[in-house]
């Protein structure tokens, strides 16, 4: 049964990919190379329903983003497997169960990640933890907005090339707001790279933002009396 669909502008690495797959799990996949081959190939299947789509993040004619969204509203439950042109030693923090699979792919995460991913309920959500979404779109220069969901709670990241330049929330604007979603862990997301902040109000590097607010996340876990000396 075909359970996922494989979309790579590079036929030869798109190939591997189908076959690692398959040795390793038996799962039939398809491979397409773009964003209209993939949006055309599904609408002359209509009875395919894949449960993973392994993307490129960004590639002549292909927005992984763009992508996923599209068929995150077609196919419910979809979960959505990245693959950014940055490598993985320059990640700056590693996350647990990560959908994120920069190169050297590593093979075997690869394939934990698929099989857990089909077992999930077929109506999952599309979930990501936030420093992994947020850490790619520095990674890979991106500007524009991203609104991070939890829940019923919104909030939204506005980038530039690469950069977190402000964020809101609910109740918080700036790096409080940003300290807020990076407590949220898990979430889903939207990407509208044609949005931009109407203000900046956050100047430090992105790096070294997130780690601050890992460590605020984490002081604020403490009892009261040690948040005051932590």
């Amino acid at each position: 049964m075909t359970q996922l669909l494989i979309v790579h502008r590079d036929p030869e690495i798109g190939r591997d990919l189908v076959q690692l797959v398959k040795d390793y799990t038996g799962y039939e996949s398809i491979l397409t190379h773009s964003e209209s081959e993939t949006l055309v190939w599904l609408r002359r299947q209509p009875n395919l329903r894949p449960r993973i789509l392994l993307t490129q993040l960004h590639a002549p004619g292909l927005d992984g983003f763009v992508l996923g969204a599209l068929l995150g509203e077609m196919f419910s439950g979809l979960q959505t497997l990245f693959l950014p042109a940055y490598t993985a030693s320059e990640q700056r923090m590693e996350v647990a169960g990560s959908k994120v699979f920069p190169e050297p792919i590593d093979g075997g995460r690869l394939i934990s990640t698929i099989e857990r991913s089909v077992r999930m309920f077929s109506d999952a959500p599309d979930l990501f933890h936030v420093l992994d979404i947020l850490q790619m779109c520095c990674l890979s220069k991106r500007s524009g907005a991203v609104q991070i969901v939890s829940g019923s709670t919104v909030g939204t990241a506005y980038l530039r090339d690469g950069q977190i330049v402000h964020a809101e929330t609910a109740t918080e604007c700036g790096c409080a707001a940003l300290f807020e979603i990076v407590s949220w862990g898990e979430i889903e997301f939207a990407y509208d790279r044609s949005v931009h902040a109407g203000v900046e109000t956050i100047k430090k590097g992105w790096n070294a933002l997130l780690i601050d607010a890992l460590e605020e996340e984490r002081r604020r876990a403490l009892p009261v009396w040690r948040q005051q000396t932590a």
